[in-house]
């Protein structure tokens, strides 16, 4: 474990230690501080630290009590303000709104360490604090919740979050270049709300003039609070715009002002990402919570690697596209293994680098090399419904990248855990970045998100069509076999998207009794801030085209398709029953090799019978399925 002041202070005494009598800014956040490039606090931090300013950490304050902050004493500047790693309300409630048990973000799992919408309630306590601070909010909450958007678990619009907070900028996306910009010009005693130019920031005119940038306006709060098809609108314009390239400032009026996002910024090119990677972090948690229990949100990235940024596939209920965008960069080959050495040289390094990877693994750069000049297509995916012919799907940078890390002494093995584009992995007509993943990348298992096989659910998701999978698969068990392997696939399924009726969770049932993949955990569709797939959800209408889209909101209904995709649970045979029924698919209850449930009433109608009559059961009770069945039976199946 690093010493205590190999990390940033978290308390006035910390300061003390190191002979600071005053700071420049300090970073509230709402997860336990860890000191590792995967979590956004430290990341802005230390990038801050290298230019030359000084940060205390207020990690999870007692958001109840403006002491918590004033302890540390007033900073300089501003105080920077974030949920943490990922949404407050994701972090708290599952897609049926029910609170969690557990917060890996916290020491020990506590839960409720950080208040719901933690952004807007840490930004209240600062001007509780100090009601004159300026304060600058940024972060995935942030982030995805700059604009009018629709709260899943209010079941209604919010405004901007830049409205609720009462904070003075807003920093979407990645944000190291804002940051920067900010913090030396609020050094040089520029006033934070003269400071309208910095790109990739939000912030509230009393007058879009104020923008001195090339603008769209979009529907207003009140619009978009009223009428879908407004809604649907913004959300639309909001993605088009998501490119560092072409993409204009977006104005949306709200209850008198004006919201001004700027364009975004442009993303890290590969010197800078690797400037990145090599600041000090300590690569773990601070010590003060090894009695706690430590942060168990470490031991996944701990020793895993990040190598890229953005993502060109750009799913509609994916959030990166509106974060860090569809322009794709990554570090250098030396960057990396400069980092893969120090993992080798921390005594709990057992010689597993667990994850090469990122948004999605096996992207190196952009998708084409017009990205650079004209930036991404507006009305064009580069892999749905089908590749781009412009796409260059050569996989031969990543094989070379891993092919040095799998050199290095002390090195065992080194996975890829993050997601993998398989329909990318398609496009390389070499194949020989396949053939080393199963050789060598895989522990056990691979996961991959075909997310759905209906064609009617893959258009509203943005996948690809289930054919591309299928020829995936094949080829993954035939090079499985030629390697003498015996490795599963593992693939993430989504219920309840928008789109999706009982008839396409039926359709995919089938699929997976035909193929023998019985899957454990399914994931229903969760609306969160910043994607389509909210839009429709919300709206009832796709944004991409303005046409109505059926939208399952019925947790009735919603229970239904989750449970025809685990049809062999025994909890599940009810709601699989009236299922099938209901979509008129009585032909799939009974015990033929195709059927998925049967109906077992009659004999449970027999069984209640009082004893001695006619009808009554003879002998044993029959085991209903999944009862007694051989443990071998009921692990996983390969595709």
């Amino acid at each position: 474990m690093a010493e205590v002041y190999e990390f940033l202070p978290i308390s006035r005494e910390d300061m003390l230690d190191r002979g600071w009598y005053y700071y420049d800014f300090l970073l509230i956040t709402g997860d336990a501080y860890v000191d590792h490039p995967s979590f956004g606090t430290a990341v802005i931090s230390r990038v801050l630290e290298s230019q030359g300013f000084r940060v205390a950490i207020a990690s999870q304050p007692d958001y109840r009590a403006p002491e918590s902050l004033r302890a540390f004493g007033r900073p300089r500047y501003a105080a920077l303000v974030n949920a943490g790693n990922i949404d407050s309300m994701v972090a708290h409630y599952t897609v049926a709104k029910r609170r969690r048990e557990k917060d890996a973000y916290t020491p020990g799992g506590l839960a409720g360490k950080r208040p719901d919408r933690a952004v807007i309630v840490y930004s209240n306590l600062v001007k509780r604090a100090w009601p004159d601070l300026p304060i600058v909010i940024g972060g995935i909450e942030a982030s995805l919740r700059r604009f009018a958007h629709y709260d899943y678990w209010d079941d209604a619009v919010r405004r901007p979050i830049l409205a609720d907070s009462a904070a003075d900028l807003l920093i979407y996306g990645m944000g190291e270049h804002q940051i920067v910009e900010i913090a030396r010009r609020l050094r040089a005693g520029e006033p934070i709300r003269q400071i309208r130019d910095v790109r990739g920031t939000c912030y509230f005119a009393k007058d879009p003039a104020e923008c001195p940038f090339e603008a769209v306006e979009e529907p207003s709060f009140e619009q978009v609070k009223e009428d879908p098809q407004a809604y649907a609108r913004a959300a639309m314009i909001e993605r088009d715009e998501q490119d560092f390239v072409r993409g204009r400032a977006v104005i949306q009026p709200c209850q008198g002002r004006y919201l001004v996002q700027t364009p975004p910024a442009a993303p890290l090119d590969s010197q800078e990402l690797d400037q990145g990677a090599d600041l000090p972090y300590t690569r773990t948690y601070h010590p003060s919570y090894e009695p706690l229990g430590g942060v168990e949100a470490i031991r996944e990235v701990e020793f895993s690697i990040i190598h890229n940024r953005g993502c060109f596939g750009a799913c509609n209920f994916c959030a990166l596209t509106m974060h860090q965008g569809r322009f794709v960069t990554s570090r250098s080959h030396e960057s990396v293994l400069k980092e893969a050495r120090k993992m080798i040289q921390s005594p709990q390094f057992k010689g597993y680098i667990h994850d090469v990877g990122g948004p999605t693994a096996n992207f190196r750069g952009p998708a084409c090399p017009k990205q650079a000049k004209a930036g991404a297509c507006v009305h064009r995916q580069c892999l749905f419904p089908e590749p781009c012919p412009a796409l260059k799907g050569n996989h031969s940078d990543y094989l070379a990248l891993l092919r040095k890390l799998r050199a290095l002494p002390g090195v065992k093995k080194v996975f890829i855990r993050s997601g993998i584009r398989y329909d990318y992995m398609a496009c390389d007509p070499s194949g020989e970045f396949f053939a080393d993943l199963v050789r060598y990348h895989i522990s056990g298992q691979l996961k991959v998100a075909p997310e759905h096989i209906s064609p009617n659910v893959l258009y509203y998701m943005g996948k690809p069509p289930k054919e591309i999978y299928e020829k995936f698969c094949e080829k993954y068990q035939r090079l499985n076999q030629k390697y003498g392997l015996n490795q599963y696939l593992v693939p993430y399924l989504m219920s309840s998207h928008p789109g999706s009726r009982l008839e396409d969770a039926v359709y995919l049932a089938e699929y997976l009794n035909a193929t023998g993949f019985r899957p454990e955990q399914v994931q229903d569709f969760y609306p969160t801030p910043g994607t389509l797939s909210t839009a429709m959800y919300y709206t009832g209408l796709d944004p991409r085209t303005m046409e109505p889209v059926y939208v399952a909101r019925d947790p009735h209904e919603k229970a239904m398709q989750r449970a025809l995709l685990q049809w062999k649970n025994p909890k599940n045979r009810q709601l699989v029953l009236e299922a099938l029924r209901k979509a008129g698919r009585e032909d799939l209850i009974g015990r033929g090799k195709r059927c998925l449930v049967w109906d077992d009433a009659p004999r449970a109608r027999r069984d209640k019978q009082p004893a001695g009559g006619r009808t009554q059961a003879k002998g044993p009770r029959r085991k209903s399925a999944g009862q007694g069945n051989n443990p071998k039976k009921r692990t996983k199946k390969g595709i």
